[in-house]
């Protein structure tokens, strides 16, 4: 039987998903009024096609064929997934999000790949707001196993476990956030580390390649195997978290930190230009993004290899 998905917009993270669903031998339905649409997917698909088998001991399964639609409702039409990936403007996602559910089978899940609308946001007005789930993925997408599944006050518990299972099937570590909240969980995370490095940039003491090589260098490197709080048990020593709240837990209360974002003026934005361009070497975006890719293939091979000590 055929697994046909669905992409409504592929830009850099509908194409991600493409290629991912397609090399986990998913039928793909593209609809994207881009005319310069086939040519970005087709670079998307070059370089997952070089990465991503490189990331299992096994062969992929055979890919899955791609068809590039004229509208919505033949993308949708026999579609059992469908992944919505359209610019982050709440007017435009209810307009697709109604002509999907006007089109889609009764069973088909809608997954939005939104990082910042909550769920019950974008089922207001829907006559199917039990199937809008938000699946919150993270760039490349046809590398990085986390989605983020995030109900809404209307979601259907028997959509949601579909979704899981759906993740699952290809590859993927889905996080099941128990309640919907602004900005889920990772980029709440990543945006309290971003406004603190703005702050820190803002006022002089360091530049942004001092400030990444800072997290690349240091707690980057543990993050990536055993993130924040596991870590800080090892920090508590024999005794574990409980001895290092009691020993660094007063460090809470000094004023380390800026959580409020500054203003982005010129001279800050400036800062961030330069800094960043510095660190490019002159190096294109396309060649930094090989780069990556490649070094995330090793990184999760070498991690998966630790885990089982973990475990």
């Amino acid at each position: 039987m055929r697994k046909i998905a669905a992409i409504i917009g592929g830009g850099v993270i509908g194409g991600g998903w493409l290629a991912r669903f397609l090399l986990n031998g998913w039928d793909v339905n593209l609809y994207d009024p881009d005319p310069e649409s086939e040519r970005k997917i087709k670079a998307v698909l070059e370089n997952a096609r070089h990465a991503l088998p490189m990331l299992y001991d096994v062969n992929l399964p055979v890919e899955g064929s791609l068809n590039f639609c004229e509208s919505i409702k033949d993308a949708v039409e026999g579609a059992t997934w469908i992944q919505e990936s359209v610019p982050e403007r709440l007017d435009l996602k209810h307009k697709v999000f109604n002509e999907i559910i006007n089109h889609a089978s009764s069973d088909a899940v809608i997954g939005s790949s939104t990082s910042g609308f909550k769920p019950s946001e974008l089922q207001e007005g829907s006559i199917r707001p039990d199937s809008i789930i938000v699946t919150h993925p993270f760039n490349p997408v046809y590398l990085l196993p986390a989605v983020e599944i995030v109900p809404g006050k209307k979601t259907s518990k028997k959509y949601l476990a579909t979704a899981k299972k759906f993740y699952n099937s290809i590859s993927m570590n889905p996080i099941m956030v128990k309640h919907e909240l602004p900005g889920y969980l990772s980029d709440r995370l990543q945006e309290a580390l971003w406004r603190e490095g703005l702050h820190i940039i803002n006022e002089g003491h360091a530049t942004t390649e001092e400030l990444d090589r800072a997290i690349e260098d240091g707690p980057g490197l543990r993050w990536s195997l055993m993130g924040t709080f596991l870590t800080f048990h090892l920090a508590g020593g024999k005794a574990g978290m409980r001895h290092m709240l009691e020993q660094f837990g007063p460090a809470l209360k000094l004023p380390w930190t800026k959580l409020k974002a500054p203003k982005l003026s010129n001279k800050l934005i400036d800062r961030l230009v330069q800094g960043t361009k510095k660190q490019s070497k002159g190096k294109s975006v396309s060649k930094i993004s090989n780069i990556r890719d490649e070094y995330l293939v090793e990184l999760q091979k070498l991690r998966k290899k630790y885990e089982k000590k973990l475990r």
